[in-house]
């Protein structure tokens, strides 16, 4: 996982391919909440029960660095 793309604009420039992506920190609460609810709707349980992981407190530490290392896909809730 991670955030890097390590390459020019080039390809996408030689292709005609725009790299598009979603801004939704602007977006009204109601559409996101929207947007939400459809998405439970139209995707299985397996899709958001691999893209969460639920640690206890005192696995965070651990959970922590293994994030730090790249080592975790997804999100992480740390339960109290």
């Amino acid at each position: 996982g991670g955030f890097d793309l390590p390459t020019t604009v080039m390809p996408f420039i030689l292709r005609n391919v725009r790299l598009q992506g979603v801004d939704s920190v602007m977006c009204p609460t109601e559409k996101r909440i929207a947007a939400w609810e459809k998405l439970v709707e139209l995707l299985p349980d397996s899709y958001f029960e691999q893209a969460c992981t639920e640690v206890a407190l005192a696995e965070a530490p651990k959970y922590a660095e293994d994030i730090t290392n790249g080592q975790v896909t997804g999100r992480v809730v740390i339960k109290l």
